[in-house]
């Protein structure tokens, strides 16, 4: 919607306001959503925090929380979600905001506590059976993972990243008659490049669990191919290209990683790695440093870095 009618809708909310003698909350609701959608989010928190205050209702606080969201501001928007539960417990919606918050600041912990809270309410929430299937996954419980994915089966969801999910759930269970058939039916489903280069990556990461890798290069370069800035995949071909003693190639992948994703510490800690080999020093410690700044608490980092240390304080 073009910013014009923006600023016409609010006029006309404006003056139903004032004719209401600014004592009707849900002008006011509408006048702080034009203000959002053209980015003046401080006015629009103004007018939501108004109209709460003749009535407060779900809607209007999901609001604010997106504005306060939208200035950065995670920590108020917690508050404005955990206010609305004390006036209305259990409401999902308020949960799930609170969740997806804490998501964002890496608490993986405590979003998945309220995502539990969530299925208290509502045990065919899709959201959040996904995330805290997702989260049993990334806590190496990839069994207890696959009855979470296997649940949104059962309810009808199809689309790419449950079976990206499944596929790669399934080989870490070492349930290996469902990993192709789930990877397949993946990318039968990407709606895009991106969700292919993913599924690609994914089986790359099978075929090197194999042992497979021929078949780990070829599906890097597919990945690649649907979506050429891919970071993970540049860094995997990386270390392919250095096991079969391709330096140079190595490099230039690395050095692509790093620029797509700087906040990666992998493709630092490989060029770091790599730097070291050939002989490198100084560049290897500036990588290893990268690497130290993106994951302080990666331990062949800290090692790496305690080796060059030493070997610059003997020279």
């Amino acid at each position: 919607m073009p910013e014009g009618l923006y600023v016409q809708a609010i006029d006309l909310a404006a003056y139903a306001t004032q004719h209401a003698q600014f004592k009707d909350w849900w002008w006011k609701v509408q006048i702080g959503k034009c203000y959002y959608r053209l980015g003046l989010y401080r006015e629009a928190e103004t007018q939501f925090k108004s109209a709460l205050k003749q009535q407060d209702i779900v809607d209007t606080r999901l609001y604010l929380a997106k504005v306060y969201s939208r200035l950065d501001q995670p920590l108020k928007a917690l508050d404005v979600f955990k206010q609305g539960l004390d006036r209305f417990p259990g409401e999902v919606s308020l949960l799930c905001g609170i969740a997806r918050i804490y998501e964002e600041m890496n608490n993986i912990s405590a979003a998945a506590d309220y995502y539990k809270d969530v299925l208290k309410q509502d045990n065919t929430h899709v959201e959040a059976i996904a995330c805290i299937g997702s989260n049993h996954f990334y806590s190496d419980q990839p069994e207890i993972a696959l009855r979470f994915y296997r649940r949104l089966l059962q309810m009808g969801v199809y689309n790419c990243q449950l079976f990206n999910n499944l596929g790669l759930c399934c080989f870490y269970a070492q349930q290996y008659d469902m990993i192709l058939s789930s990877f397949e039916r993946a990318l039968s489903l990407a709606e895009n490049e991106e969700e292919a280069a993913d599924v690609w990556y994914n089986l790359g990461h099978v075929a090197v669990g194999i042992g497979d890798t021929s078949l780990a290069f070829q599906c890097f370069k597919l990945a690649l191919t649907n979506n050429n800035d891919h970071a993970e995949a540049y860094n995997n071909l990386a270390v392919l290209e250095m096991q079969k003693g391709r330096i140079e190639q190595a490099r230039v992948f690395l050095q692509t990683a790093s620029s797509l994703a700087p906040h990666m510490y992998e493709p630092h800690f490989n060029i770091a790695v790599l730097s070291d080999k050939v002989g490198d020093l100084q560049r290897s410690y500036i990588a290893a440093q990268k690497s130290e700044a993106a994951f302080p608490e990666h331990v062949d980092t800290q090692e790496l870095i305690k080796q060059l240390k030493q070997h610059f304080a003997r020279l």
